[in-house]
């Protein structure tokens, strides 16, 4: 494998991931408040904590040619898709406004002309659709690439392994992303995982694997050049576990009882990702305060705007039931 080095972005660069970043973190965190208030149903997976990853990762991909899949824990990634966030919210809210028209909700959502082939509920079951967006681009000859992701828990599943075998065996151009946050539910992945280093689990099937410090976007963004240039060039699949961390509970309902208060504190205190990029930013001259402060009244305003016209935005009229419904003949 070559070298993984840190990003060096521009001073926009720069500001670009770090506005992205935040923009996910309160996005997330208006979306608890309005499951807290009952406008969301349903299950909720909040992605606070786990920014750096989509952020770097999709910083380098080309928009229109390359495809993303994901599970349920999917608002991060929408949003990384420069997806509307009034029409990601509106679908939380089950509104006909959203992008899934209110039927799909925060785990089912969908957006084909931004290259996003969601959001799904079964853990583990979006790794082969990744590799069957992979055998598309290739059949193709579009020369895009399909970002897979799934968590530390969908690592143990048997359909991983299957899509990890016939992608190597093609030579299929997708990046597995393993987004480790230590938690799969309620059991940390080294009670789970009898191979708790997860950026060894292609190695029986010859595919290539790094770990990266999910908590450092630069860090993320250097490790998608390399994942990229291996699979554009033809040498199939890629394998990325990136150490990441959730500082909420796996979704809404789960109080969080497994795990201390103080470990939570620890990571926000040491590795938060939008922190240690301010930090980084100021450092390098990047930005200053007042840019800070800008940047964050600019995101207050577009999350309250896109929770304001979830809230306003109509149900779906009840014909929508029978639209997007397959009927077979026989």
């Amino acid at each position: 494998m070559p070298e993984v080095q840190r990003h060096k972005p521009s001073e926009q660069e720069y500001r670009d991931y770090y506005r992205m970043m935040l923009l996910i973190r309160r996005f997330e965190e208006k979306a608890g408040q309005l499951y807290g208030m009952g406008l969301i149903g349903g299950f909720c997976h909040l992605y606070i904590g786990q920014e750096a990853v989509v952020t770097g990762l999709q910083a380098a991909i080309t928009p229109g040619r390359d495809s993303v899949v994901t599970g349920y824990r999917d608002h991060g990634h929408m949003l990384a898709c420069h997806i509307d966030p009034k029409v990601i919210m509106a679908e939380l809210t089950g509104r006909e406004a959203g992008i899934s028209r209110g039927k799909g909700g925060s785990m089912h959502m969908f957006s084909v002309d931004q290259g996003f082939y969601g959001g799904h509920g079964i853990v583990g079951a979006q790794v082969p659709i990744g590799a069957g967006l992979a055998f598309a681009h290739k059949y193709r000859n579009d020369g895009g690439v399909a970002l897979t992701y799934f968590g530390d828990g969908a690592a143990n599943q048997g359909q991983v392994y299957e899509a990890f075998n016939m992608a190597e065996l093609w030579k299929l151009p997708v990046i597995f992303v393993i987004e480790n946050n230590q938690y799969a539910m309620g059991t940390s992945v080294n009670r789970a995982s009898a191979e708790d280093q997860l950026f060894r689990r292609g190695e029986s099937f010859r595919i290539e694997g790094m770990q990266v410090d999910g908590m450092d976007v630069l860090a993320v963004r250097g490790a998608a050049t390399v994942a990229l240039d291996w699979v554009r060039s033809g040498k199939g699949p890629i394998l990325l576990e990136m150490k990441t961390y959730r500082y909420r509970g796996h979704s809404m309902s789960d109080p969080a009882k497994y795990r201390s208060r103080e470990e939570v504190q620890e990571v926000r205190e040491k590795r938060d990702p939008i922190e240690m990029a301010k930090k980084e930013m100021l450092e390098l001259g990047f930005a200053d305060e007042d840019w800070f402060r800008a940047v964050e009244r600019e995101v207050k305003a577009a999350v309250a705007e896109a929770a304001d016209f979830a809230e306003q935005a109509p149900e779906p009229d009840l014909a929508e039931l029978h639209t997007d419904v397959l009927v077979g003949t026989y």
